[in-house]
């Protein structure tokens, strides 16, 4: 991996076995050509994959002989920019602590120097405009080294040789802070220390981080919360925190052994972390309703002065405004977050790539990525077959798209969903760059089979060559490319909505996927959608849907309170009659629809802000009911084709034990619990050994534990999308991996 200080490894290494040669980079990786005796040769060979930089991953070595030329001493050569590209470049990665004890000592010249970086860690794929990665080819490229930094480039016994990002005070990136006007009130440390005042004053800090912009407040400021909500139109969804240290974690979380490997990881993601019963020095208005909080590690220098110098949590949130992408360039956030910014931290180092921070969660001890982006972005997924150069357009919400050339894909970023004109720009120029950086240009693309979808019509737009792939197929075929699946397996693809292949919508399916083949053996029974789409943002209408299929012309009068008081007798009257004509309520399989009725019912949400809110609620209402008291709730499978799974005992039972006065979070667990139980079941009938969990629905903890809990019980494997999110953000991975088979092989049957 070029970024790393793999050549100078290299070349101390080879030093010490007194080897003679050279190392370079190339478009294809490491070239090294080392001469000398046989038994040192062999030992660097051994040591070369043994000992390599932390942050490296060899995922290839070939070696081969080659006429020896009586080469004298072991030189670092110029990288060469000819040849067939490989796609490797590493992400981005947090301070190595011993440029953290330079950047807090003050004896060393780089003190408080906030773009401290060597060959361990720094900014890497948000910096890059090529490959190979060498200074020349990156936004480092303006700032020539000083002297000073040119004898640490040089030497081949300091830690920064042939580090493409050093830089420092005298030669590198500079700070400034602005007002809201875009007037420069401060450079260098004197604009960290006034934007750090202006945090302890509760004003809203924009700042251009590695990959985009954040918006910063203290957390701990009820009033500075609440105004950050209100301008950024975010009322509910979950802030994250940026706190300095493992021990400030601790402070507001139970922080397990796999969560602080993922806190302390050079990728530094927001991490989903219970929440201390007795953490009070946070606002209310951080995380509404939920038992976790979203906590991040200062993931650059800066990061780390201004976590530092504030000295308590932070909030830290995408520096956006709702439905958005994230700002990258200064003059860019100063015209787009005008209004809820009062002040900006900016540098001049550009950035080339943008980048959210990372999500992700431990479910059943292994990582949960949600959202997949700085730190994790560009590391390839192998694959078990050769591709041609292939583009995959992934889907609408939380978009990414994909690039394969051979056996390795790239999975972009994190691209958000595909709502305005500044994120389907984002898209064209996401999907028109990783060949350019990795690859050659592809010959064909894959997309969604949704017309609808802002990526399709991107798709169709490029002229080249086009399949469309099956939502919940891609969705299965994600995970199985992530753990290198075979066929036969039995996928569990359960997520908000998409497009069935009978053109219905589906989102609660049972894909029986074989070798020559794929086809639908069960499903969640359909659930009509009264007023279509806009039932997707109000779960009422899904839990009115459920009522009116359990009681029909009776609903009215079996309307709970919680409900009741919802709901305007008008707007109530209107939705009645569309479900009982079947007017604009299209039906679907949604599981994600459940959820949402679930919650409803349960008072648990009326109205909601972001996709996923309500089953959020419901998930932690459940975590807090504490393991369950064992009570399963029926299930039934009805024969047809596909079976369908029966919810209607499961919403009789909850609403029963709601009116006899079962509390709300124990419903909630057996509502979870109910669910794992009918995956079980149908898994167990159908008698395939290897299971697949995925789509947005898996993001839940519990309804994956639980899920994967009974299918182990019953002697099944079961796996889980892991580094590769199992919502939407995953279904360009799936595509890519359905270019794989036949056009029979895509069509259910």
């Amino acid at each position: 991996m070029q970024g790393v200080g793999m050549r100078p490894f290299v070349y101390r290494l080879a030093r010490e076995l007194d080897l003679a040669g050279r190392v370079s980079n190339g478009p294809e990786g490491v070239i090294i050509e080392a001469e000398g005796d046989a038994q040192a040769l062999a030992a660097f060979e051994i040591r070369l994959k043994r000992d390599c930089p932390p942050p490296a991953d060899i995922v290839d070595c070939i070696v081969q002989p080659i006429p020896a030329i009586g080469d004298q001493g072991f030189r670092v050569e110029a990288s060469r920019a000819d040849g067939t590209i490989a796609p490797f470049a590493l992400p981005d990665l947090a301070p190595c602590p011993t440029c953290l004890r330079e950047l807090f000592d003050p004896g060393n010249r780089r003190f408080r120097y906030p773009f401290i970086s060597c060959t361990h860690c720094g900014p890497r794929y948000s910096i890059l405009d090529a490959l190979p990665f060498d200074r020349e080819r990156t936004a480092m490229a303006g700032f020539p080294l000083c002297a000073e930094c040119l004898e640490e480039y040089s030497d081949p016994s300091d830690r920064r040789f042939h580090a493409q990002t050093t830089c420092c005070s005298s030669c590198g990136p500079t700070l400034a802070l602005w007002d809201a006007a875009g007037r420069t009130l401060a450079h260098g440390d004197e604009a960290l220390l006034q934007a750090v005042e202006r945090l302890r004053r509760g004003q809203v800090l924009a700042l251009q981080g590695l990959g985009g912009f954040q918006l910063l407040v203290d957390a701990a400021d009820e009033e500075a919360v609440q105004r950050l909500r209100e301008r950024k139109h975010r009322p509910h969804k979950p802030l994250a925190l940026l706190v300095p240290d493992l021990a400030a974690a601790c402070e507001l979380c139970d922080v397990t052994e796999a969560e602080t490997q993922l806190l302390t990881s050079s990728a530094a993601p927001i991490v989903l972390l219970g929440r201390r019963a007795e953490a009070g020095s946070i606002a209310s208005g951080i995380a509404p309703g939920q038992n976790r909080l979203g906590l991040m590690l200062p993931a650059s220098p800066l990061h780390h002065l201004l976590a530092r110098d504030f000295g308590a949590p932070l909030v830290c949130t995408s520096g956006n405004r709702s439905d958005e992408p994230i700002c990258i360039a200064p003059d860019e956030a100063l015209g787009r977050l005008a209004g809820i910014a009062d002040a900006f931290l900016v540098h001049d180092r550009p950035i080339r790539q943008p980048l959210d921070d990372s999500v992700i969660r431990i479910a059943d001890g292994k990582p949960l990525m949600l959202r997949r982006a700085r730190g994790y972005v560009p590391r390839p997924v192998a694959l078990d077959t050769d591709m041609p150069p292939i583009l995959a357009a992934g889907g609408h919400l939380k978009n990414t798209v994909a690039y394969a050339d051979g056996r390795r894909v790239i999975l972009s970023q994190h691209l958000g969903d595909l709502d305005t004109a500044e994120s389907l720009d984002r898209h064209r120029t996401t999907a028109e760059l990783l060949p350019r950086l990795f690859g050659r240009p592809p010959r064909s693309v894959v997309c969604d089979r949704h017309p609808d979808y802002a990526s399709t019509r991107w798709a169709e737009s490029t002229g080249l060559p086009l399949r469309r792939v099956p939502h919940h197929l891609a969705h299965a075929l994600a995970c199985m490319a992530e753990h290198g699946l075979k066929s036969p397996v039995l996928a569990v693809t359960w997520d908000g909505l998409g497009l069935g292949e009978d053109g219905t919508l589906w989102g609660g399916e049972f894909l029986h996927i074989a070798p020559d083949g794929h086809r639908r053996i069960a499903s969640l029974m359909p659930l009509r959608l009264p007023g279509g789409e806009r039932a997707i943002k109000d779960p009422r209408r899904s839990a009115l849907s459920v009522l009116h299929a359990l009681y029909g012309e009776e609903t009215p009068e079996r309307l709970p309170t919680t409900l009741k008081s919802r709901l305007e007798p008008g707007t109530l009257s209107v939705l009645l009659r569309l479900l009982q004509t079947g007017t604009q309520s299209p039906e679907c399989s949604s599981a994600g629809r459940l959820f949402d009725a679930a919650a409803s019912l349960l008072g648990l949400c009326r109205d909601i802000s972001f996709e996923g809110q309500a089953a959020m609620a419901l998930e932690a209402a459940a975590e807090r009911g504490g393991e369950g008291d064992g009570t399963i709730y029926p299930m039934p499978l009805i024969d047809g084709e596909p079976k369908r799974l029966d919810w209607c005992p499961l919403f009789h039972a909850l609403l029963d034990d709601r009116a006899a006065g079962v509390p709300t979070s124990v419903l909630a667990f057996r509502f979870h619990s109910s669910l794992a139980a009918a995956v079980a079941a149908i898994a167990v009938a159908e008698s395939i050994p290897t299971v697949v969990l995925a789509g947005g629905c898996f993001q839940n903890r519990l309804l994956l534990e639980l899920c994967a809990e009974q299918l182990r019980h019953a002697g099944l494997r079961v796996y889980w999308p892991q580094q590769i999110p199992p919502n939407d953000g995953g279904l360009a991975l799936g595509q890519i991996a359905a270019a794989t088979f036949s056009e029979e092989f895509l069509t259910c049957v």
